[in-house]
């Protein structure tokens, strides 16, 4: 890697790394719990009391595994997550997402403590639009005068680029919202992307990269499990491809899913996003029935990622408050004015 090469990346990527710093106090009754079986009840009771020892708040995905959402203070997609993030009294932030995630509350919460379970929890759409690439990008075409909208699903160093992020559930609101004599650059996902265009009629220009478990469904899993039960609804989430969201009664964000099929006259329904999404489906709308929307190759789509975090590493993360993220404030400065233009425009 070239000095410059090494330069922009040091300036744009978030660092994350270990404070290998002095012990905090002990934390009460920490000794005790760990002489205990590692239940997942004994680990749940565990976090709640670290939880109160820490002063912390607990936010979690709706695509992480169902033990996390049983213990978290909040669960919610992105935007939801967000402003929990923006919001929160705690003096720790423990993240069970991945890393962007935890990325985008201590791009709010600057002095607060962001821990999240597992450090190599990455994401596959946000690795498709590195920094130092989109700064390369924008200097080539800087005659575009581009108004770079990013989803949320991205690095701190991607959102100090941007003018302004975007949840699925906002992106539409926001595009509509952009400035009409500029060029749009709608990054990283082209899915989305073509969708917030199909709902707008406003033109982007698409930056090439997706969700690697949304492309996983396909025309002909959605076909095949619908041919199974043809009395169900079909939801998607915008991240799909647009054959498989052409097959979709509904698409729409995560957070929306939970109002469409409560307020539903359908009991049956196949959700087509990440499998983590049906509990809380599940624990929200007792009564109906949810069927994972399947790939090719399997019945359901997991996110390797999200399911990196478990019980046990968010009681250590919570214990010893590391794994920490930590971003440069001349990366965080820009990338909080882009978030908060979000929020204000979501309000």
């Amino acid at each position: 890697m070239s000095s410059s090469e090494e330069n922009s990346r040091t300036k744009h990527e978030s660092v994350t790394t270990p404070h290998w710093k002095a012990p905090l106090e002990p934390v009460p009754l920490l000794a005790h719990y760990r002489r205990m079986p590692t239940t997942s009840t004994d680990l749940m009771e565990e976090i709640r009391a670290l939880k109160k020892a820490r002063n912390a708040v607990i936010l979690a995905h709706n695509y992480q595994i169902a033990a996390i959402q049983e213990v978290a203070d909040f669960v919610g997609d992105s935007l939801g997550l967000s402003r929990q993030a923006a919001a929160t009294g705690a003096d720790v932030i423990a993240f069970c997402g991945v890393h962007f995630m935890g990325e985008t509350a201590k791009i709010l919460n600057p002095l607060k403590t962001v821990v999240i379970p597992d450090l190599e929890a990455g994401c596959s759409l946000s690795d498709s639009c590195p920094a130092p690439k989109l700064e390369a990008f924008l200097h080539e075409h800087h005659g575009k005068n581009y108004y770079v909208i990013a989803y949320i699903n991205c690095s701190a160093g991607v959102k100090a680029l941007a003018d302004v992020i975007v949840t699925s559930g906002n992106a539409a609101r926001i595009v509509e919202a952009a400035p009409a004599d500029r060029n749009i650059l709608f990054v990283p996902d082209q899915n989305l992307g073509a969708w917030v265009t199909e709902q707008t009629g406003r033109k982007m220009d698409l930056w090439q990269g997706h969700c690697y478990v949304h492309v996983e469904f396909t025309r002909e899993s959605i076909h095949r499990i619908k041919a199974g039960h043809p009395e169900a609804v079909v939801v998607a989430h915008p991240e799909c491809t647009l054959a498989v969201r052409l097959l979709a009664d509904e698409v729409c964000s995560t957070e929306k899913m939970v109002t469409f099929c409560k307020d539903h006259a359908a009991q049956t329904f196949i959700i087509v996003t990440e499998s983590g999404m049906l509990h809380r489906l599940e624990r929200e709308i007792p009564g109906k029935t949810f069927i994972p929307g399947p790939t090719d190759h399997c019945a359901c789509a997991d996110c390797r990622y999200m399911k990196m975090n478990t019980l046990e590493k968010l009681r250590d993360c919570l214990a010893n408050l590391e794994p920490r993220i930590e971003i440069p404030e001349d990366v965080r400065r820009p990338a909080e004015r882009s978030v908060r233009r979000m929020l204000e425009l979501s309000a």
